[in-house]
Order: structure tokens, then C-alpha cells, then sequence
């Protein structure tokens, strides 16, 4: 199994099967617009101008479960990256990440590779990088920096898929 396997919603409802991101280098976020975390969006954009000829992906799933810190739906939050942040990587639409209702490909991520003592995530902003055959290499917690892992990004894009 990989991330290939799943299809997840896109920011209008619409279905987006990750198989169509094969050979890509992905990072998938779970974001929030009112978080402490929030001014991250201007690193991964600025990995995303970077990189993004070179095969990397930004695959942002809003998150609401952390004090409301995404309110709004979809359409808003994107409006919001983009008028405050210049947001141009793909965004998505909301999910769930612990929980009943967690999404599924977030609890395939999780089991993958597990966080600090579980494999719960509690925070937004939780990013997990997965190389170009679609398996999960990396987690980082919500307090690392996007530029902060830019050296691992540079020598996955450096591999072939």
C-alpha cells in the first residue's frame, strides 16, 4: 500500500486521486488559518516556488480540530492563504485527523511513521514527507519549520522514481 491508494476531496468537493501525483515528491500538511503555527504558510510556499518545477508537491488539508482553527469553509480558507500568504500550492478540503471520522489517508500517514510516543497528531501543521514511489519517509512535528526541511525535499527530489 501507498499514498497512490487514496483519493481525497479537493477545496470544491471534487475527487483527486493521489495516484495522479506518481513521481512526485510529496509534503502533506494538515494547516490551520488562526493557529500559532499559521505564518508557516509563507515557508512551504516558498519550498513549493522552490521546488515545484523539480517534482515537489504541497498537499494542504485544512484542519478544524485543534480549537477551531480553521473555521470557514474550503473556498474561505483558500481565499485567505492566498490574499495573506500567496497560496498557490494545492489545497483541499477539510479533514479530520484523530478520531471517528479521521480521514483515512491521515491514518494511513499516522501509521506509517508515528509521532513522538504515539502516533497521534495534536497539533495542526504536522508534515509528512513521502518520496517519489509513494511511501511515507519523513514526519515532522507542527513546530518544525518548513525551510527546516528543505536538505531532506532537495535529496528526494534528487531520486528517481
Amino acid at each position: 500500500m501507498s499514498v497512490y491508494d487514496f483519493t481525497v476531496k479537493d477545496a470544491d468537493g471534487n475527487d483527486v486521486p493521489l495516484e495522479k501525483f506518481k513521481g512526485k515528491v510529496l509534503l502533506i500538511v494538515n494547516t490551520a488559518t488562526r493557529c500559532r503555527y499559521t505564518p508557516q504558510y509563507v515557508g512551504l510556499q516558498q519550498l513549493y516556488d522552490k521546488y515545484h518545477d523539480q517534482g515537489l508537491e504541497i498537499l494542504d488539508f485544512p484542519c478544524d480540530q485543534f480549537g477551531a482553527s480553521a473555521p470557514g469553509t474550503a473556498e474561505e480558507i483558500a481565499r485567505f492563504c492566498r490574499v495573506n500568504y500567496g497560496v498557490s500550492y494545492r489545497q483541499l478540503a477539510k479533514v479530520t485527523v484523530e478520531g471517528d471520522d479521521e480521514s483515512s489517508l491521515f491514518t494511513y500517514l499516522k501509521n506509517e511513521k508515528k509521532g513522538f510516543f504515539t502516533g497521534q497528531i495534536k497539533k495542526c501543521f504536522v508534515k509528512f514527507l513521502v518520496d517519489r514511489e509513494g511511501n511515507v519517509v519523513e514526519r515532522y512535528a507542527s513546530s518544525v519549520e518548513p525551510e527546516m526541511i528543505e536538505s531532506r525535499i532537495m535529496q528526494l527530489l534528487k531520486q528517481k522514481a
